[in-house]
């Protein structure tokens, strides 16, 4: 699936189910506290912290798709499209990131 059809699928899904989107400013908010979820089951997968007795264990992959749905949001009510804008980015970071990586002695 093309990020194009992502966005065009969570749109349909909030003209159907959810009525209309959040405003800006209160998707912002809904994003920081998916982060959070998402990095609370990462301390605890591969951190120093357990899991609580009623935490689930399998909640990565929901979380981070938690925090894929509300960037789809964010990005469609503000007119990004993401294929186009992801497709920039790895332009970007391929020029000016070509050997940086590979001549970094701290990742070998």
């Amino acid at each position: 699936m093309s990020l194009n059809n992502t966005q065009r699928i969570v749109d349909e899904w909030i003209k159907i189910n959810g009525v209309r989107y959040f405003n800006e400013l209160t998707n912002m908010a809904l994003l920081s506290e998916e982060v959070g979820e998402l990095a609370r089951i990462i301390a605890r997968k591969y951190g120093e912290q357990s899991f609580k007795e009623n935490e689930s264990k399998d909640s990565l992959a929901d979380e981070i798709a938690d925090v894929l749905f509300v960037l789809v949001c964010i990005a469609n009510q503000t007119g990004v499209n993401l294929q186009e804008a992801f497709e920039n980015n790895m332009a970007k970071k391929t020029s000016r990131d070509k050997e940086r990586h590979l001549n970094n002695h701290k990742l070998k």
